[in-house]
């Protein structure tokens, strides 16, 4: 018996040798931990994960379950089924004023993590440079690296909001830069780019032949200015994918619907390897997607809204109240409180706060540079919990001035 142990520890050990270097030192997601941890412990208000607490509306679930029973659970096309990249391309006309051929320019995929994927995978030639504004979404330096590529992250800071400029871009440029990976509504800041922001960056990328990927999750979610697609930059459409999704807006994470927008060849290439991994989209989300960007889902969407704003003003006004310097977050659903005053790094801070206060938040080292010394707090959950969450992070704060 004590052999046979030791022979699986040595296999357990020269297993470990197959893996490729550059996965094995990938480390797991920051935010998944403290999932994790609150996903084992009772009595924790979780400000952590970026998933909307409404159901899926019920039209859109019960259109579902009408197409199953109708016995519709074969493969669509490839690139989605036709009658969804019709509504995707009207909805994007109508919405943000975007014009894509729902045929040749629109790829249904599998969430808008795949969607991006998709877009290094078919853009880079090991050694590119993949320009990052941060803090951001973990995803993208990981995956940007499993491409062959090599992530380069851009600092935004509180001071002017979280916003990219064009002088910050421009100073990370080199001859090997080739994508920009743009993500607003930003995740985790809640910021913002409007369309006079926007000007000087597509003159820098046009300057040096750039490509962009745009993140655009949040789009919907906007408070006061109204979401400024990327690609609606003049000169910017062909230069850009947009990569957008029902996850967030539509309360469809588990759904995992996305989808891609970009000029034909460049979509051409991300479906090739798009039908050699999943084939397609699985149906029964893409009837729900169809049935979302109807009437009634886009007033579901629109009360959604509502509610997300309120929230955003209470959570803000209480961080400020509690002594915690918030920027106001214009996007998405998270406010993004400073904790330096605490003389806590991010980590330490969330740790004792969810020891201490059974409140769980990511730290916002996370999220890449710029994000230590915050945290991030997602305001997707209900007025009740958020009040008690504030309660306990005034009592915690306070408990800390006090050593």
């Amino acid at each position: 018996m004590i052999l046979n142990e030791g022979r699986a520890t040595e296999h357990k050990k020269s297993m470990e040798s197959y893996l490729a270097p550059l996965v094995r030192e990938i480390a797991p997601s920051g935010i998944r931990k403290f999932f994790d941890l609150v996903s084992a412990n009772k009595d924790i208000i979780t400000l952590g994960v970026g998933e909307p607490d409404f159901v899926t509306p019920w039209h859109v679930r019960e259109a579902c379950v009408y197409s199953l029973e109708r016995g519709r659970t074969g493969y669509t096309s490839n690139a989605g089924m036709p009658e969804l990249r019709e509504a995707i391309g009207q909805y994007l006309d109508t919405n943000f004023q975007i014009t894509y051929d729902p045929a040749k320019q629109i790829l249904v995929t599998v969430g808008g993590s795949e969607a991006i994927d998709l877009a290094l995978r078919a853009l880079i030639v090991p050694g590119d440079e993949i320009l990052i504004p941060e803090p951001c979404y973990v995803s993208y330096s990981p995956i940007t690296a499993i491409g062959g590529g090599i992530p380069v992250g851009i600092e935004t800071t509180s001071a002017n909001g979280f916003k990219l400029t064009a002088e910050a871009l421009e100073a990370k440029i080199t001859p090997r830069s080739k994508v920009v990976i743009l993500s607003y509504p930003s995740n985790p800041t809640g910021a913002i780019m409007t369309y006079e922001d926007w000007l000087p960056i597509a003159k820098v990328i046009e300057k040096h032949d750039l490509i962009v990927i745009s993140d655009e999750i949040y789009a919907e979610l906007t408070y006061g200015e109204k979401h400024v697609s990327f690609a609606s930059i003049p000169g910017m459409m062909d230069r850009t994918v947009l990569v957008s999704g029902f996850s967030k807006a539509f309360a469809m994470t588990g759904w995992r619907m996305g989808y891609a927008c970009a000029h034909e060849d460049l979509i051409a290439a991300m479906l090739k390897i798009h039908q050699y991994t999943v084939m397609c989209a699985p149906v029964m989300g893409q009837v729900a997607a169809l049935e979302a960007l109807t009437s009634n889902g886009l007033e579901e969407k629109d009360r959604m809204m509502e509610s997300y704003n309120q929230r955003r003003r209470l959570i803000v006004q209480g961080l400020r109240d509690i002594g915690l310097d918030c920027h106001e977050p214009q996007g998405a659903f998270y406010a993004f409180p400073s904790i330096q005053s605490t003389g806590l790094s991010s980590d330490d801070f969330a740790q004792r706060l969810l020891v201490e206060a059974r409140v769980a938040a990511v730290p916002g080292n996370v999220f890449g540079l710029g994000g230590d010394g915050f945290l991030r707090c997602s305001y997707a959950t209900s007025v009740a919990q958020l009040t008690e969450a504030l309660e306990r992070i005034g009592g915690f704060v306070e408990k800390l001035k006090k050593g």
